[in-house]
């Protein structure tokens, strides 16, 4: 394992960008608030421990322009950079979640209205000077919901039919990168396989359409219980970089993903939410100094 440790701390360009590594902060709920005082160390915390990417919590695209103000983001940003790791949002339309609210529920003019909200949001994002912004459209949220057979169960053309299941996350995609501009990165976080609901097939030509439209990561999770990032190696067919997940802060298993080409990059988040030096000390080598990941739980309560 010593001779491979490099492996994960190689650099790459995506889009004009710099990664320091292959190691990234997943989105993970700490309820801090972002812009506090506690969630701005949060953040820089976890960036100066090394991480090339710092991907923040799941927030609701209507907080943007209320609550979250390029100017009050910033500030976040600048404790992000200066731990010397990029900086993404990722994007959630909460407000239209809460209380099992489903695709069918929603009418054309409540899908515009959030479609409209990703793109306020992104916009305000990129004023702020982030690198990137991710919709959240894993894990049976609402975006995911619409790409679910299982649970979409409209006639429009936002449902019915593969091709139309794509839209809601097309158009969102859409409209996050009109606000974002081109220069900066959009990511799209995706569930490969639903049991009972859609194969992974469907999910690949999804992916080629989101790439076609402007994605530049794909973040796919969760994982299999297999081999490390197994489910997401397909998707690196599309020639964008994929992020693999899945207990990761196991070097052996980290490094297995990015050797065995499954993934480009892997999200370590327990075991970040245990030790933010987990980067610095694994390329340190200093394996012994590490906090397990059993160890998070205290951290969040």
């Amino acid at each position: 394992m010593g001779v491979k440790i490099s492996t994960l701390f190689e650099p790459l360009d995506v889009k004009g960008h710099t990664l320091r590594n292959r190691v990234v902060m997943p989105p993970m709920i700490t309820d801090r608030g972002i812009v506090s005082r506690d969630g701005i160390s949060w953040y820089g915390e976890h960036a100066a421990g090394g991480v090339a990417l710092v991907i923040v919590e799941a927030t609701p695209v209507t907080q943007f322009g209320h609550e979250l103000s390029a100017e009050n983001l910033r500030t976040l940003l600048e404790a992000i950079h200066d731990g010397g790791a990029l900086a993404a949002v990722q994007l959630f339309p909460v407000s239209w979640t809460r209380g099992g609210v489903a695709p069918g529920d929603l009418s054309r003019e409540k899908i515009e209205q959030i479609i409209g909200c990703f793109e306020m949001a992104a916009g305000v994002c990129a004023t702020a000077g982030f690198d990137g912004i991710e919709p959240h459209g894993a894990h049976g949220f609402l975006l995911n919901q619409f790409f679910s057979p299982a649970e979409n169960a409209r006639v429009d053309g936002f449902g019915g039919s593969l091709q139309n299941r794509m839209r809601m996350g097309i158009e969102v995609v859409r409209a996050c990168r009109r606000g974002l501009g081109n220069d900066r990165l959009l990511l799209y976080r995706h569930t490969p396989v639903k049991e009972g609901s859609y194969p992974a097939e469907d999910s690949l030509a999804f992916a080629e359409r989101l790439v076609e439209e402007g994605v530049d990561i794909l973040d796919i999770s969760p994982a299999s219980d297999r081999a490390p990032a197994d489910q997401a190696q397909p998707f690196r067919r599309f020639g964008v970089p994929v992020i693999g997940a899945g207990q990761m802060d196991e070097v052996e298993r980290a490094l297995e993903a990015l050797t065995e080409g499954r993934a480009d990059l892997i999200a370590v988040g327990r075991g970040l939410i245990a030790d933010p030096l987990w980067p610095k000390k694994v390329q340190e080598r200093r394996f012994d100094d590490i906090v397990p990941r059993a160890a998070w739980r205290r951290e969040v309560t």
